[in-house]
């Protein structure tokens, strides 16, 4: 009996799983965020050779794009698991979700206004400063998000993939604009860690999906 029991809870456990919806939901929405990064950012060059820019699209785009994709997950969470007669631990996740939406544009506002006050350090910043910084960003907020999901499935699947996620996204991505000329290299540079994150989703999404239609 306690073996049947067993085998009952992990496939409880398995069939509530949609691992690739999720991951598809966040692939598409960072794929989508794509254009509105490339056509939203303002960039000012100089005669001299330097540029600034301010990423204004994505700034907009993002939070309610979170907020869109998590509640989107939730919501084909809470329908599958009805569809199947089971319950489901979505709410955490959507939670988790809402929250690491804010996670972006507050760092933005918190970093604006500390140096409209004060100065941009001289010399080359510490690495552990683009570490932070790409965390905080919305693919890396994507991967917080994958590791509480990973918790809520018991998926060592997912955790593996959300540990190798998050090892690509802060450690191995390009982050750079020294593509072409300076307008179009601004913003191929910053395109081009996007689509990655969003082919690595998608890859992801696919090949849940495909483990999950083998026959248990």
């Amino acid at each position: 009996m306690l073996s049947d029991m067993r085998a009952l809870t992990h496939r409880v456990r398995l069939d509530r799983r949609m691992t690739w919806t999720a991951l598809l939901v966040l692939a598409v929405a960072t794929l989508v965020a794509i254009p509105f990064d490339w056509f939203g950012m303002w960039v000012n060059c100089l005669p001299d050779g330097g540029c600034q820019f301010a990423r204004n699209g994505m700034l907009w785009y993002w939070p309610a794009a979170s907020f869109l994709a998590y509640a989107a997950i939730a919501v084909l969470y809470v329908r599958a698991a009805r569809a199947r007669g089971l319950g489901t631990r979505v709410l955490p996740y959507a939670i988790t979700g809402a929250v690491t939406s804010l996670a972006f544009p507050a760092a933005w506002v918190a970093l604006d206004a500390y140096f409209s006050d004060h100065p941009y350090p001289e010399g080359p910043l510490p690495y552990w400063w683009f570490v932070l910084d790409r965390l905080v960003m919305p693919w890396g907020m994507i991967g917080i998000s994958l590791l509480v999901l990973a918790w809520l499935e018991r998926n060592p699947a997912l955790l593996a993939f959300a540990a190798g996620y998050l090892a690509l996204v802060l450690l191995v991505l390009p982050m750079g604009d020294g593509f072409g000329s300076p307008h179009f290299g601004i913003r191929l540079g910053m395109a081009l860690p996007q689509l990655i994150v969003g082919v690595v989703l998608l890859l992801g999404a696919f090949g849940f999906r495909r483990a999950a239609r083998r026959p248990r």
